[in-house]
Protein backbone atom coordinates (compact mmCIF):
# COMPACT_ATOMS: atom_id res chain seq x y z
CA UNK A 1 0.00 0.00 0.00
CA UNK A 2 1.30 3.17 -0.92
CA UNK A 3 0.14 5.83 2.11
CA UNK A 4 -0.02 9.61 1.91
CA UNK A 5 -0.42 11.48 5.51
CA UNK A 6 -2.23 14.40 5.13
CA UNK A 7 -0.20 16.79 8.17
CA UNK A 8 1.66 20.11 8.10
CA UNK A 9 3.62 19.00 11.12
CA UNK A 10 5.89 16.02 9.70
CA UNK A 11 7.53 15.56 13.22
CA UNK A 12 4.18 15.62 14.94
CA UNK A 13 4.01 12.68 17.55
CA UNK A 14 1.04 11.24 15.64
CA UNK A 15 2.05 12.09 11.96
CA UNK A 16 5.04 10.11 13.08
CA UNK A 17 3.94 7.29 14.77
CA UNK A 18 1.56 6.67 11.82
CA UNK A 19 4.51 6.57 9.23
CA UNK A 20 6.53 4.53 11.20
CA UNK A 21 3.82 2.09 11.94
CA UNK A 22 3.20 1.87 8.16
CA UNK A 23 6.72 1.24 7.01
CA UNK A 24 7.14 -1.52 9.82
CA UNK A 25 4.49 -3.26 8.00
CA UNK A 26 5.95 -3.02 4.58
CA UNK A 27 3.68 -0.32 2.94
CA UNK A 28 5.36 2.87 1.40
CA UNK A 29 4.38 6.09 3.15
CA UNK A 30 5.08 9.88 3.38
CA UNK A 31 3.96 12.72 4.60
CA UNK A 32 2.59 15.22 2.55
CA UNK A 33 2.17 19.04 3.54
CA UNK A 34 -1.89 19.96 3.11
CA UNK A 35 -1.37 23.14 2.09
CA UNK A 36 1.04 22.57 -0.72
CA UNK A 37 -1.55 21.05 -3.07
CA UNK A 38 -3.39 22.15 -6.38
CA UNK A 39 -6.86 21.03 -7.02
CA UNK A 40 -6.54 20.50 -10.37
CA UNK A 41 -10.41 20.80 -12.28
CA UNK A 42 -8.78 21.24 -15.59
CA UNK A 43 -8.03 18.04 -17.04
CA UNK A 44 -11.31 15.35 -18.34
CA UNK A 45 -10.64 13.72 -14.63
CA UNK A 46 -10.18 14.77 -11.36
CA UNK A 47 -6.55 15.18 -10.74
CA UNK A 48 -3.84 16.74 -8.09
CA UNK A 49 -0.95 18.92 -8.44
CA UNK A 50 1.80 18.60 -5.03
CA UNK A 51 4.54 21.01 -4.90
CA UNK A 52 3.51 22.19 -8.38
CA UNK A 53 3.96 18.76 -10.22
CA UNK A 54 1.35 15.76 -10.49
CA UNK A 55 1.13 13.91 -7.81
CA UNK A 56 1.75 10.11 -8.25
CA UNK A 57 -0.30 7.45 -7.38
CA UNK A 58 -1.79 6.99 -4.04
CA UNK A 59 -3.85 4.11 -2.55
CA UNK A 60 -4.69 5.49 0.57
CA UNK A 61 -4.92 8.35 2.49
CA UNK A 62 -4.60 9.21 6.06
CA UNK A 63 -5.93 12.96 7.25
CA UNK A 64 -4.76 14.72 9.87
CA UNK A 65 -6.24 18.24 9.27
CA UNK A 66 -6.01 21.40 11.56
CA UNK A 67 -8.73 23.25 12.68
CA UNK A 68 -6.60 26.36 10.66
CA UNK A 69 -6.55 24.74 7.29
CA UNK A 70 -10.08 22.99 7.48
CA UNK A 71 -11.62 24.34 4.17
CA UNK A 72 -8.63 23.88 1.82
CA UNK A 73 -7.94 20.14 4.14
CA UNK A 74 -11.40 19.28 2.73
CA UNK A 75 -11.35 20.35 -0.17
CA UNK A 76 -8.07 18.35 -0.68
CA UNK A 77 -9.45 15.14 0.85
CA UNK A 78 -12.88 15.71 -1.15
CA UNK A 79 -10.14 15.38 -4.37
CA UNK A 80 -8.78 12.27 -3.59
CA UNK A 81 -11.96 10.57 -2.94
CA UNK A 82 -12.95 12.02 -6.36
CA UNK A 83 -9.56 9.88 -7.55
CA UNK A 84 -11.18 6.85 -5.94
CA UNK A 85 -8.40 6.95 -2.91
CA UNK A 86 -9.07 5.56 0.30
CA UNK A 87 -9.57 7.41 3.43
CA UNK A 88 -11.00 6.30 6.61
CA UNK A 89 -11.76 9.93 6.83
CA UNK A 90 -14.43 11.40 4.03
CA UNK A 91 -14.33 14.79 4.04
CA UNK A 92 -18.38 14.87 4.85
CA UNK A 93 -17.59 12.99 8.12
CA UNK A 94 -14.15 15.20 8.80
CA UNK A 95 -16.54 18.27 8.64
CA UNK A 96 -19.22 16.73 10.64
CA UNK A 97 -17.01 16.84 13.16
CA UNK A 98 -15.54 20.17 13.12
CA UNK A 99 -18.58 21.82 13.58
CA UNK A 100 -19.88 21.33 17.50
CA UNK A 101 -23.08 22.07 16.48
CA UNK A 102 -23.77 20.20 13.20
CA UNK A 103 -22.43 17.01 15.12
CA UNK A 104 -24.88 17.25 17.80
CA UNK A 105 -27.62 18.11 15.83
CA UNK A 106 -26.33 14.81 13.51
CA UNK A 107 -26.05 12.75 16.60
CA UNK A 108 -29.26 13.99 18.44
CA UNK A 109 -31.67 12.20 15.87
CA UNK A 110 -30.24 8.44 16.16
CA UNK A 111 -30.46 6.70 19.70
CA UNK A 112 -27.15 8.67 21.68
CA UNK A 113 -27.13 10.19 24.54
CA UNK A 114 -25.92 14.03 24.77
CA UNK A 115 -26.11 16.04 27.43
CA UNK A 116 -29.16 18.65 26.87
CA UNK A 117 -28.17 21.83 24.46
CA UNK A 118 -29.23 24.25 23.46
CA UNK A 119 -28.67 27.38 20.80
CA UNK A 120 -29.64 30.62 20.37
CA UNK A 121 -28.84 34.19 18.93
CA UNK A 122 -31.56 36.42 20.24
CA UNK A 123 -30.49 37.92 23.92
CA UNK A 124 -34.10 37.77 24.52
CA UNK A 125 -34.08 33.51 23.99
CA UNK A 126 -30.80 33.08 26.40
CA UNK A 127 -32.57 32.66 29.36
CA UNK A 128 -34.98 30.52 28.07
CA UNK A 129 -32.39 28.11 26.19
CA UNK A 130 -30.27 27.83 30.27
CA UNK A 131 -33.79 26.82 31.72
CA UNK A 132 -34.17 24.80 29.12
CA UNK A 133 -30.97 22.75 29.41
CA UNK A 134 -31.56 22.62 33.28
CA UNK A 135 -30.63 25.97 34.64
CA UNK A 136 -27.35 26.50 36.56
CA UNK A 137 -24.43 25.61 36.41
CA UNK A 138 -24.58 25.28 32.94
CA UNK A 139 -21.57 24.67 30.10
CA UNK A 140 -20.88 27.50 27.24
CA UNK A 141 -18.94 26.22 24.34
CA UNK A 142 -17.55 28.17 21.55
CA UNK A 143 -18.60 26.57 18.39
CA UNK A 144 -14.62 26.72 17.37
CA UNK A 145 -13.32 25.83 20.28
CA UNK A 146 -10.51 23.52 20.67
CA UNK A 147 -8.36 21.54 23.45
CA UNK A 148 -10.91 23.07 25.99
CA UNK A 149 -9.98 26.46 24.86
CA UNK A 150 -13.63 28.68 24.75
CA UNK A 151 -15.53 26.22 27.20
CA UNK A 152 -16.97 28.24 30.00
CA UNK A 153 -18.68 26.83 33.38
CA UNK A 154 -21.03 29.54 34.57
CA UNK A 155 -22.08 28.42 37.62
CA UNK A 156 -25.95 30.93 38.12
CA UNK A 157 -28.37 31.85 35.67
CA UNK A 158 -27.46 35.70 35.75
CA UNK A 159 -23.17 34.77 34.80
CA UNK A 160 -24.65 32.42 32.19
CA UNK A 161 -26.65 35.41 30.84
CA UNK A 162 -23.55 37.63 30.82
CA UNK A 163 -21.18 35.38 29.34
CA UNK A 164 -23.12 33.94 26.42
CA UNK A 165 -24.40 37.77 26.16
CA UNK A 166 -20.61 39.22 25.97
CA UNK A 167 -19.50 36.77 23.75
CA UNK A 168 -22.12 36.79 21.55
CA UNK A 169 -21.48 40.37 21.09
CA UNK A 170 -18.29 39.92 19.62
CA UNK A 171 -19.89 37.44 16.86
CA UNK A 172 -19.28 34.42 18.38
CA UNK A 173 -21.13 31.43 18.40
CA UNK A 174 -21.62 29.42 21.63
CA UNK A 175 -23.39 26.57 22.55
CA UNK A 176 -25.71 26.44 26.66
CA UNK A 177 -25.15 22.95 27.73
CA UNK A 178 -26.56 20.92 30.60
CA UNK A 179 -23.28 20.31 33.33
CA UNK A 180 -22.84 17.04 34.13
CA UNK A 181 -21.98 17.05 38.09
CA UNK A 182 -21.90 13.67 38.50
CA UNK A 183 -18.97 13.16 35.96
CA UNK A 184 -16.68 15.16 38.78
CA UNK A 185 -14.45 16.23 36.00
CA UNK A 186 -13.56 13.11 34.11
CA UNK A 187 -14.21 12.00 30.85
CA UNK A 188 -13.72 8.82 28.81
CA UNK A 189 -11.68 9.08 25.09
CA UNK A 190 -12.47 5.76 23.06
CA UNK A 191 -10.30 5.79 19.85
CA UNK A 192 -12.56 4.20 17.44
CA UNK A 193 -10.71 1.92 14.36
CA UNK A 194 -13.29 0.60 11.97
CA UNK A 195 -16.43 -1.34 14.20
CA UNK A 196 -14.34 -1.36 17.40
CA UNK A 197 -12.88 0.59 20.12
CA UNK A 198 -8.93 -0.12 20.08
CA UNK A 199 -8.02 1.58 23.26
CA UNK A 200 -9.58 3.76 25.55
CA UNK A 201 -8.50 6.24 28.09
CA UNK A 202 -10.03 8.31 31.53
CA UNK A 203 -8.76 11.94 31.76
CA UNK A 204 -9.51 13.35 34.89
CA UNK A 205 -9.38 16.97 35.31
CA UNK A 206 -6.59 18.56 38.53
CA UNK A 207 -7.73 20.94 40.97
CA UNK A 208 -10.71 23.29 40.43
CA UNK A 209 -10.37 22.55 36.96
CA UNK A 210 -13.08 20.98 35.49
CA UNK A 211 -12.27 20.27 31.86
CA UNK A 212 -10.37 16.99 31.45
CA UNK A 213 -8.25 17.81 28.71
CA UNK A 214 -4.76 16.84 28.68
CA UNK A 215 -3.47 20.25 27.63
CA UNK A 216 -5.35 21.73 30.59
CA UNK A 217 -3.33 19.62 32.90
CA UNK A 218 -5.88 16.78 32.83
CA UNK A 219 -4.51 13.12 33.80
CA UNK A 220 -4.97 10.27 32.00
CA UNK A 221 -5.33 6.16 33.27
CA UNK A 222 -6.57 3.15 31.36
CA UNK A 223 -10.03 2.37 31.42
CA UNK A 224 -12.31 -0.83 30.12
CA UNK A 225 -14.88 0.05 28.57
CA UNK A 226 -17.98 -1.78 29.12
CA UNK A 227 -20.62 -3.09 25.75
CA UNK A 228 -22.82 -0.22 26.31
CA UNK A 229 -19.68 2.41 26.13
CA UNK A 230 -17.82 0.86 23.39
CA UNK A 231 -21.56 0.63 21.18
CA UNK A 232 -22.00 3.97 21.68
CA UNK A 233 -18.49 4.98 20.66
CA UNK A 234 -18.72 3.05 17.89
CA UNK A 235 -22.14 4.30 16.37
CA UNK A 236 -21.42 7.99 17.53
CA UNK A 237 -18.35 7.76 14.84
CA UNK A 238 -19.76 5.69 11.85
CA UNK A 239 -22.88 8.17 12.47
CA UNK A 240 -20.78 10.88 11.60
CA UNK A 241 -19.09 9.11 8.84
CA UNK A 242 -15.59 8.33 10.53
CA UNK A 243 -13.81 5.52 10.62
CA UNK A 244 -11.23 6.67 12.76
CA UNK A 245 -12.23 8.51 15.32
CA UNK A 246 -12.03 9.60 19.17
CA UNK A 247 -15.14 9.88 21.00
CA UNK A 248 -15.26 11.47 24.17
CA UNK A 249 -17.79 10.62 26.48
CA UNK A 250 -19.04 11.67 29.93
CA UNK A 251 -20.08 9.04 32.43
CA UNK A 252 -23.41 10.08 33.64
CA UNK A 253 -26.19 8.76 36.06
CA UNK A 254 -27.78 7.70 32.61
CA UNK A 255 -25.41 5.89 30.98
CA UNK A 256 -22.63 7.47 28.25
CA UNK A 257 -23.25 10.96 27.07
CA UNK A 258 -21.25 11.97 24.08
CA UNK A 259 -19.85 15.21 23.85
CA UNK A 260 -17.56 15.38 20.69
CA UNK A 261 -16.57 13.04 18.53
CA UNK A 262 -12.65 14.36 17.08
CA UNK A 263 -11.58 12.71 13.47
CA UNK A 264 -7.56 14.04 14.00
CA UNK A 265 -7.30 12.42 17.99
CA UNK A 266 -3.91 12.55 19.08
CA UNK A 267 -2.52 9.50 19.95
CA UNK A 268 0.19 10.68 22.22
CA UNK A 269 -1.94 10.19 25.35
CA UNK A 270 -3.75 7.09 24.74
CA UNK A 271 -0.80 5.19 23.46
CA UNK A 272 1.01 6.19 26.56
CA UNK A 273 -2.10 5.21 29.00
CA UNK A 274 -3.14 1.80 27.38
CA UNK A 275 0.60 0.65 26.05
CA UNK A 276 -1.25 -0.18 22.93
CA UNK A 277 -0.37 0.26 19.47
CA UNK A 278 -2.74 2.61 18.38
CA UNK A 279 -1.32 3.63 15.11
CA UNK A 280 -0.78 0.15 14.01
CA UNK A 281 -4.76 -0.67 14.38
CA UNK A 282 -5.10 2.59 12.21
CA UNK A 283 -2.71 1.20 9.18
CA UNK A 284 -3.62 -2.51 9.28
CA UNK A 285 -7.36 -1.49 8.78
CA UNK A 286 -6.65 1.30 6.20
CA UNK A 287 -4.67 -1.70 4.25
CA UNK A 288 -7.65 -3.92 4.86
CA UNK A 289 -10.13 -1.63 3.37
CA UNK A 290 -7.96 -0.04 0.36
CA UNK A 291 -9.87 -1.50 -2.17
CA UNK A 292 -13.11 0.18 -1.09
CA UNK A 293 -12.71 3.48 -1.39
CA UNK A 294 -16.09 5.92 -0.40
CA UNK A 295 -18.82 6.15 -3.06
CA UNK A 296 -21.31 8.77 -2.99
CA UNK A 297 -24.43 6.99 -3.95
CA UNK A 298 -26.14 10.40 -4.63
CA UNK A 299 -23.54 10.85 -7.77
CA UNK A 300 -24.22 6.85 -8.78
CA UNK A 301 -27.42 7.03 -8.68
CA UNK A 302 -28.18 10.34 -11.01
CA UNK A 303 -28.67 8.36 -13.78
CA UNK A 304 -31.66 6.90 -12.79
CA UNK A 305 -35.21 9.18 -10.99
CA UNK A 306 -36.73 6.03 -10.97
CA UNK A 307 -34.74 4.35 -8.05
CA UNK A 308 -33.09 5.70 -4.60
CA UNK A 309 -32.57 5.20 -1.02
CA UNK A 310 -35.07 5.56 1.35
CA UNK A 311 -36.17 4.26 4.95
CA UNK A 312 -38.86 2.58 5.45
CA UNK A 313 -40.25 2.14 9.29
CA UNK A 314 -42.46 -0.82 10.74
CA UNK A 315 -44.82 0.00 12.64
CA UNK A 316 -47.34 -1.74 15.37
CA UNK A 317 -50.30 -2.48 12.62
CA UNK A 318 -48.21 -2.48 9.52
CA UNK A 319 -49.18 -5.51 7.03
CA UNK A 320 -45.76 -6.10 7.00
CA UNK A 321 -45.52 -7.51 10.56
CA UNK A 322 -44.44 -10.93 10.37
CA UNK A 323 -43.76 -11.30 6.89
CA UNK A 324 -40.36 -12.07 5.92
CA UNK A 325 -37.96 -9.60 3.83
CA UNK A 326 -38.90 -11.28 0.57
CA UNK A 327 -42.42 -11.94 0.86
CA UNK A 328 -42.80 -8.69 1.66
CA UNK A 329 -40.23 -6.48 -0.50
CA UNK A 330 -38.11 -8.32 -2.47
CA UNK A 331 -41.25 -9.10 -4.39
CA UNK A 332 -41.55 -5.31 -5.16
CA UNK A 333 -38.32 -4.92 -6.41
CA UNK A 334 -36.81 -3.59 -3.11
CA UNK A 335 -33.43 -4.60 -1.51
CA UNK A 336 -32.54 -3.85 1.84
CA UNK A 337 -29.46 -2.55 2.80
CA UNK A 338 -29.52 -2.59 6.41
CA UNK A 339 -32.11 -3.27 9.33
CA UNK A 340 -31.79 -1.11 12.17
CA UNK A 341 -33.81 -3.37 15.24
CA UNK A 342 -32.90 -1.27 18.37
CA UNK A 343 -29.49 -0.55 19.13
CA UNK A 344 -28.51 -3.02 16.69
CA UNK A 345 -27.80 -2.83 12.98
CA UNK A 346 -27.98 -6.04 10.57
CA UNK A 347 -26.25 -5.27 7.31
CA UNK A 348 -27.73 -6.90 4.31
CA UNK A 349 -29.98 -8.85 6.17
CA UNK A 350 -31.11 -12.36 4.42
CA UNK A 351 -34.64 -12.57 2.89
CA UNK A 352 -35.57 -15.37 4.93
CA UNK A 353 -35.87 -13.26 8.11
CA UNK A 354 -39.56 -11.77 9.59
CA UNK A 355 -40.08 -7.67 10.26
CA UNK A 356 -40.75 -6.99 13.57
CA UNK A 357 -42.97 -3.85 14.78
CA UNK A 358 -40.02 -1.12 15.53
CA UNK A 359 -37.63 -2.01 12.69
CA UNK A 360 -36.21 0.57 10.55
CA UNK A 361 -35.51 -0.89 7.09
CA UNK A 362 -32.69 1.31 4.54
CA UNK A 363 -33.90 0.21 1.11
CA UNK A 364 -33.17 0.69 -2.52
CA UNK A 365 -35.45 -0.21 -4.68
CA UNK A 366 -38.14 1.61 -6.65
CA UNK A 367 -39.46 5.47 -5.46
CA UNK A 368 -42.47 4.38 -6.74
CA UNK A 369 -42.34 0.70 -4.86
CA UNK A 370 -41.49 2.62 -1.91
CA UNK A 371 -44.23 5.42 -1.82
CA UNK A 372 -46.81 3.83 0.72
CA UNK A 373 -44.03 2.13 2.68
CA UNK A 374 -42.45 5.18 3.55
CA UNK A 375 -44.41 6.69 6.97
CA UNK A 376 -46.41 9.83 6.95
CA UNK A 377 -44.33 12.94 8.06
CA UNK A 378 -44.97 12.94 12.06
CA UNK A 379 -46.60 16.20 13.01
CA UNK A 380 -45.57 17.79 16.37
CA UNK A 381 -47.69 19.26 19.08
CA UNK A 382 -46.37 22.92 19.64
CA UNK A 383 -46.40 22.92 23.69
CA UNK A 384 -48.24 25.25 25.77
CA UNK A 385 -45.71 28.73 25.50
CA UNK A 386 -46.22 30.21 29.26
CA UNK A 387 -45.28 34.06 28.86
CA UNK A 388 -41.83 35.75 30.04
CA UNK A 389 -42.72 37.97 32.66
CA UNK A 390 -42.51 41.47 30.17
CA UNK A 391 -44.05 39.48 26.94
CA UNK A 392 -47.95 38.70 26.52
CA UNK A 393 -48.98 35.60 24.94
CA UNK A 394 -48.58 35.53 21.26
CA UNK A 395 -52.41 35.44 19.64
CA UNK A 396 -51.82 32.41 17.90
CA UNK A 397 -50.18 30.43 20.79
CA UNK A 398 -53.29 31.35 23.47
CA UNK A 399 -55.20 28.30 22.73
CA UNK A 400 -51.87 25.82 23.43
CA UNK A 401 -52.85 24.29 19.62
Amino acid sequence: MKLGILSRSPNAYSTQRLKVAALERGHEARVLNTLRFGIDLAGDEPDLQFRGKQLSDYDAVIPRIGASVTFFGLAVVRQFEQMDVYTPNTAAGIANSRDKLRSIQILSRHEIGIPRTMFVRDRKDVKPAIEGVGGAPVVIKLLEGTQGIGVILAPDNKVAEAVVETLQSTSQNVLIQQFIAESRGRDVRALVVGDRVVAAMRRVAQGDEFRSNVHRGGRTELVELDDEYSRVAVQAAQIMGLRVAGVDMLESDRGPLVMEVNSSPGLEGIETATGLDVAGAIIDFCASQVAFPELDVRQRLSISTAYGVSEVHIHDGSSLVGKTLDEGLADRDIKVLTLNRGPKVIPNPKGSREMEAGDRLVCFGKLESMRDLVPARRRRRRPKVQPLPDEPIPAEYADGS
